[in-house]
């Protein structure tokens, strides 16, 4: 039975993904920042197949706190063998070209925090010779553009990150999974337009629980941003600077 730690449990991707491997009998340790909503989704997987589910209310900023949230799953769970790192907000670009202060908060949320519990993570799973993390990232990191460079900087940082991390624990047989979301209809995008190119939460979340369990690198889901990505990261900086992306 896998034990799997969600981080940013509520976020819809992550509540997707927590169903695929529900209906597998995995044992659960949901972490958010709201209690309630934690335990109507923990009441659901449970419907849904869950061998064991627990909840842990943490705010990522509180990086002191991680220790204890990984020794509050492991003995939960009675053990701790798979990982999904799913907070992140989706930044203001405009607020953050007009406060420092907003910048850094945003990059601490989507960068600096996911590698800290990657690195505490990464340290339990290496000294076991065993574990998955699986990170979400985004296509946004694949090259900066003027309309989201701050958010887009803050997932390089986390694609770079975990690409030297899947290096570094490949010898102890624990696979680092990069996933690269393109649009995705869930709350944090309710305000944008949406278009044949967005995805569903569901649709994204049997794409990062077969990677997962098959332990694949790296993975653009949907699969058509890999090629989208390539071609955009091919335009000289030349033309690019002068697109209106």
């Amino acid at each position: 039975m896998m034990r799997l730690l969600i981080v940013g449990a509520s976020s819809a991707i992550a509540e997707a993904t927590a169903r695929e491997f529900a209906k597998r009998g995995a044992a659960l340790f949901l972490v958010g920042r709201s209690i309630p909503r934690l335990k109507a989704i923990a009441d659901d997987l449970r419907i849904r197949g869950a061998g064991n589910v627990a909840t842990y209310q943490l705010d990522v900023r509180d990086i002191a706190a991680y220790e204890g949230m990984l020794d509050a799953a492991t003995e939960a769970l009675g053990g701790l063998d798979s990982a999904l790192i799913a907070h992140g907000t989706l930044s203001d670009q405009q607020q953050c070209e007009r406060s420092v202060d907003t910048m850094l908060d945003e990059f601490k949320v989507n960068a600096i925090s996911v590698m800290a519990v990657c690195t505490l993570l990464a340290n339990r799973f290496a000294l076991n010779n065993k574990g998955v993390i699986a990170v979400i990232s985004s296509v946004a990191g694949d090259r900066g553009r003027q309309s989201n460079y701050a958010y887009g900087s803050a997932k390089a940082a986390v694609t770079v990150f975990t690409s030297g991390l899947r290096q570094r624990l490949f010898k102890h047989g624990v696979k680092v999974v990069t996933i690269k979301p393109g649009f995705v209809d869930t709350p944090m995008t309710a305000a944008f337009k949406k278009g044949v190119a967005w995805a569903k939460p569901a649709t994204v979340a049997k794409e990062i629980a077969h990677a997962m369990i098959n332990g694949t690198p790296v993975i653009y889901t949907p699969g058509f941003w890999r090629p989208v990505m390539w071609l955009i990261r091919s335009i000289p900086e030349f033309i690019f600077k002068r697109l209106s992306l």
